[in-house]
């Protein structure tokens, strides 16, 4: 045979070799499938992770987890679990401003002047050191105090009386003790007016800096303005945990021992929250946990439990924090003492910090969650691999992906010892009938090519 044909064979193995590859990796072969609802620009797309999809996977760290598009096709995704955000508002504070004289001819001199301070490092009093100049004096700049603000300043906001329209340029100059400045550049302000048309700026950019006081020089005194206001803006960045989010209500099992709650997995909770029926309402509780049926329970929190009524209003304590440990059963044993919750078994609902869903939206849709598949292999990609450049302002500005629909419920079984998974009997045998078919490739090829080896 010729080493064409050869080689073909070889291809046609490896062909065989890759698909192979992609069995089970189908939405028919996981437990649960949802459609998705696009919106917004892609090709990146974001979807928060409800409650159910915790409750609906097979592992707690989402490795069962996939996204087909309309074609049956694997997408590319990356899972954020319980990710900070960082939050920013704008912020904005008016200045107090106190004059700064001195000579009209020495225009490369600073005004030096005495400043009394409050308690809180604002300036009550301020006025000129120095004996009385020759030459009269003219308004050289303006002092501002910024000691009340708590935020990075950005932008500055100047008012004016003006009695003759231009431009005034002026320095700008930084300071937490009024002895030690730092130079933050030049600014300019503005006011023109022709034929019915006005021109008003008003607004210097500042390289962001933190300072308690700013003091402004003109470039040309003789021909400065009158400064009536002036305020400071910036924004200030904080840091938020990602949102909790909540299962439906569940309800308990009642016993001699207390109340027992059931989950289809362990789970790191991070709170419960118990339905307090009645007004009037207080009791004493220990919540315990364990991961499985045959781990022993461990204590979780001591809390108290109530709804009574304070000042006019009512005040209700229905939450609980949990230390996240893994665990599948919550038991609750109330203390008698405290009258209890009423005559029903209260629900109890759970809650995670939400772990958001990137994925690549390719092919057809409409594309779809997949979940619950025992033997999955972790699927999600690093977030910077999945998103080259990524940022959190890429992440704000990508297309919002809705479930449509609900997730099923899962069927919730006593919590036992996690048992083997049963033998997949069909995909053994396609992975042996494709696995032979390689193996019966390579050594017809090896064979052909010893005869080709042992010719003259």
């Amino acid at each position: 045979m010729s080493p064409r044909f050869i080689r073909g064979l070889i291809m046609l193995g490896v062909s065989l070799a890759a698909a192979a590859a992609e069995v089970g990796e189908r939405p028919g072969d996981y437990a649960v499938t949802v459609p998705l609802t696009l919106s917004g620009e892609g090709p990146w797309y974001r979807l928060q992770l409800p409650m159910e999809a915790h409750l609906a996977a097979r592992h707690a760290d989402f490795r069962d987890l996939r996204v087909f598009n309309g074609d049956g096709e694997r997408l590319a995704f990356s899972l954020v679990h319980g990710a900070q955000r960082s939050a920013e508002s704008q912020q904005q504070a008016d200045l107090r401003l106190f004059p700064l004289r001195g000579p009209a001819g020495r225009r490369d001199s600073v005004p030096t002047v005495r400043v009394q301070r409050g308690a809180d490092g604002s300036i009550i009093e301020l006025s000129a050191l120095g004996e009385p100049s020759a030459t009269a004096d003219v308004l050289r700049g303006w002092l501002l105090d910024a000691s009340a603000t708590d935020f990075p300043l950005q932008r500055l906001h100047l008012q004016w009386r003006a009695e003759s329209e231009g431009f005034q340029r002026f320095s700008i100059e930084a300071s937490d003790d009024l002895d030690h400045w730092q130079p933050l550049g030049e600014g300019q302000i503005a006011q023109l007016s022709f034929n019915d048309e006005r021109i008003d700026k008003s607004e210097v950019e500042l390289p962001p800096t933190r300072a308690r006081y700013l003091r402004l020089l003109w470039l040309a005194p003789e021909q400065a303005v009158s400064l009536s206001a002036a305020s400071v803006s910036g924004s200030r960045s904080t840091a938020e945990p990602a949102s909790l989010i909540w299962s439906a209500a569940l309800q308990g099992q009642a016993d001699e021992q207390g109340i027992t709650w059931t989950l289809p997995l362990a789970l790191p909770l991070e709170r419960v929250r118990i339905e307090i029926e009645h007004a009037n309402s207080l009791a004493p509780v220990l919540l315990q946990g364990r991961r499985d049926s045959a781990a022993p329970w461990t204590p979780l929190a001591n809390s108290v439990l109530y709804r009574l009524p304070v000042d006019g209003h009512e005040v209700v304590q229905d939450q609980i924090e949990l230390p996240q440990l893994p665990v599948s059963q919550l038991r609750l044993q109330i203390d008698s003492r405290g009258g209890g919750l009423g005559q029903s078994e209260p629900r109890l609902s759970v809650a995670m910090r939400a772990t958001e869903l990137l994925f690549l939206a390719r092919g057809n849709p409409p594309y779809q969650l997949a979940l619950g598949l025992t033997d999955a292999q972790a699927g999600s990609l690093p977030v910077t691999t999945l998103v080259p450049g990524f940022d959190s302002q890429r992440l704000e500005g990508m297309g919002k992906a809705v479930i449509s629909g609900a997730i099923p419920e899962v069927e919730v079984a006593p919590a036992v010892v996690p048992a083997k998974a049963g033998v997949d009997w069909k995909r053994i045998g396609l992975w042996a009938v494709l696995l032979l078919g390689v193996g019966a490739l390579a050594l017809m090829a090896v064979s052909l090519l010893r005869g080709a080896a042992k010719r003259p």
